[in-house]
């Protein structure tokens, strides 16, 4: 049964005792239990938050919203996380030794993640009906993304280390969204700024963009990415637009664009 575990952060426990953390109180669906009821708590309690860490190992899927509002410290899960993970974080450190569920770090201000397995949607975005996705930070998945990833992302990079399924960065308007596998296609639609890397395939590209150069690499972060890439600006029904870079190598259906650049572009 989902439960709701906001306050399993080390901005949220730091200050408690072990007792105290012990008798909290979570929803589990519509009924009230005690943390202590479903997990083992031992360790060391009390002190600043920025060096307080919390382990939880196992399956935990069923928690909702864990790390939720995190400012400081490090919140380690070694197994399979459920929905909302680091929600609305702001600083310190998450790692998910497993897959993580759906809206992972939704409306992340800051902080670091990262995702040893796979993430389900939305990642970086907001829930449905608000235009506030993710502000800053960085959040890292080792395996495959679903749908919508950085959409409403204003800030920040999102590293999907395999491949996203369709509509990643929709109505993106800014930060950085590097694809290093295959996208499933439909990028950018609606975004008004930021950058979408796309290091492996992508089938094609929304007719509202417009190819604008090819590039040798492009800078993600700290790091610079090799490309070649074809660079393409959009969403051009909108007044503002972004960047998308698409592999050169990996998309030889593309090649069909080059004859739409200056001849000292190709």
């Amino acid at each position: 049964m989902p439960t709701d575990a906001d306050m399993i952060s080390p901005s949220g426990l730091a200050s408690k005792s072990l007792d105290e953390i012990r008798r909290l109180k979570l929803w589990e669906g519509n009924q009230q239990t005690e943390l202590g009821d479903i997990f083992t708590v031992k360790g060391e309690a009390g002190g600043p938050s920025s060096e307080f860490c919390i382990l939880l190992s196992g399956d935990v899927r069923k928690l909702r919203r864990l790390g939720y509002r995190m400012s400081a410290g490090l919140l380690r899960i070694e197994g399979p996380a459920g929905m909302y993970v680091g929600e609305e974080m702001s600083g310190g450190t998450i790692y998910v030794e497993g897959d993580a569920g759906s809206w992972l770090g939704t409306k992340m201000q800051g902080g670091v993640m990262e995702v040893y397995g796979n993430a389900g949607d939305h990642i970086g975005a907001p829930y449905r009906g608000s235009r506030e996705g993710m502000k800053g930070g960085s959040i890292t998945v080792h395996g495959d993304a679903g749908t919508e990833v950085g959409c409403w992302m204003s800030d920040g990079l999102i590293r999907i280390k395999r491949s996203a399924d369709t509509f990643p960065g929709t109505h993106m308007c800014g930060g950085t969204l590097l694809i290093e596998g295959d996208c499933k296609g439909r990028a950018g639609a609606g975004m008004t700024g930021g950058r979408v890397v796309i290091s492996g395939r992508m089938e094609d590209v929304l007719p509202s963009f417009t190819i604008d150069e090819i590039r040798d690499a492009v800078k993600v972060g700290e790091e610079r990415v090799q490309g070649p890439f074809y660079v393409f600006r959009g969403d051009l029904c909108n007044k503002e637009t972004g960047r998308i870079f698409i592999s050169v190598t990996k998309n030889s259906q593309l090649k069909w664009c080059e004859r739409y650049l200056e001849p000292w572009q190709h």
